[in-house]
């Protein structure tokens, strides 16, 4: 079937979001229609997801603002804003720090730093590869040109540009039922290296990552002249993080080693709000889940018994209630601490 042929009735415009998740009349459509499935793949190409709505920036210092997401994960009803976007206002232009969730949201962060500048994006950095934080890479090539420096760690960019690149944008389209249609992947264009600075006028930007902590490629960026370091998804102010690439043993040696480089600081996380203890705060809270389940396996108790005394522990207890994906995640992230600290015995 030539893209100049109407479809056929089951796979009609209204269908392709339905053709694209699986349902059954997709599976028939694409047994009947050989070309059917990449007639889909084209179409998601011009039908794009709705607008999002419009999140004014809050000033964190002089030269730095935060779009906030205030929502932890991703649903149809927040059309996948779950993670924050930074921007950096300088002399030579705007330094995103993390460009958003989808091409939708990167069309959102580019509105509202119109309401604070007229200065053109100059550069952008991508902290690591899961999608919530470049997806919205989309939206700034798309309005500053395909040239625009896209920065990140060299692991970052090879895992963007294979599976996880392409795995994140399809399941961002799942977890928002379409919203973020017609988002493509743009991989980062330059390579950057730990303690890089770059210079943008009157800021400069210099370049932080220790090893495994979140990911393996966790880049922090510090904004020298306002002490304010942007961290990603090393720490997290009311969210538990997705520790599955991750290390709790390399996350508790990043803190150290950035709060020894850059000193004192206001911290700017990935998800929630800045603080000037958020390394100190979600350091305990992380400590809270690895320390019971190191003495579990010293004293030879089963993970269920790890579990317990994690659950217990008051560096956990008082944020059952309030953290954000809690119930969901913490059984696992337990069971991650548990085989790290196994790992770690022998």
């Amino acid at each position: 079937m030539s893209m100049n042929q109407t479809p056929p009735a089951c796979i009609r415009r209204r269908d392709w979001l339905r053709l694209a998740g699986g349902s059954t009349c997709a599976a028939v459509g694409l047994a009947a229609f050989p070309d059917a499935r990449l007639f889909a793949q084209q179409a998601q190409s011009f039908i794009a997801g709705p607008k999002v709505p419009d999140v004014p920036p809050q000033q964190v210092s002089q030269r730095v603002w935060l779009v906030h997401a205030r929502d932890g994960f991703p649903t149809a009803a927040n059309q996948g804003l779950m993670a924050n976007i930074v921007f950096v206002v300088t002399q030579q232009g705007v330094v995103m720090l993390d460009s958003g969730c989808s091409l939708q949201i990167g069309e959102m962060a580019i509105r509202m730093i119109r309401t604070v500048t007229d200065r053109p994006v100059v550069a952008v950095f991508n902290s690591h590869y899961h999608g919530d934080h470049w997806l919205g890479n989309h939206a700034f090539v798309n309005a500053f040109g395909r040239e625009l420096p896209i920065h990140a760690l060299a692991h970052t960019r090879e895992q963007i540009a294979g599976t996880e690149g392409s795995g994140w944008r399809s399941m961002m389209e799942r977890w928002t039922q379409g919203a973020t249609l017609g988002t493509q992947v743009v991989v980062p264009n330059r390579t950057v290296e730990h303690a890089q600075v770059f210079d943008f006028g009157d800021t400069r930007i210099r370049l932080h990552h220790y090893g495994t902590a979140h990911t393996p490629s966790d880049l922090s960026m510090e904004v020298v002249e306002d002490r304010v370091t942007y961290v990603g998804d090393v720490a997290m102010n009311n969210r538990i993080a997705n520790i599955d690439d991750g290390s709790y043993v390399g996350t508790f040696k990043y803190y150290a080693a950035l709060q020894k480089a850059a000193g004192e600081q206001t911290w700017l996380p990935g998800h929630g709000l800045p603080s000037k203890t958020l390394l100190k705060d979600y350091g305990d809270f992380m400590a809270g889940i690895y320390e019971p389940c190191v003495q579990a396996v010293k004293d030879g108790a089963p993970m269920d018994a790890a579990r317990a005394a994690v659950l217990r522990d008051p560096r956990v207890a008082s944020r059952s209630a309030g953290m954000q994906g809690f119930e969901s995640n913490i059984g696992k992230y337990i069971s991650l601490a548990y085989l790290e600290a196994e790992k770690e015995a022998f």
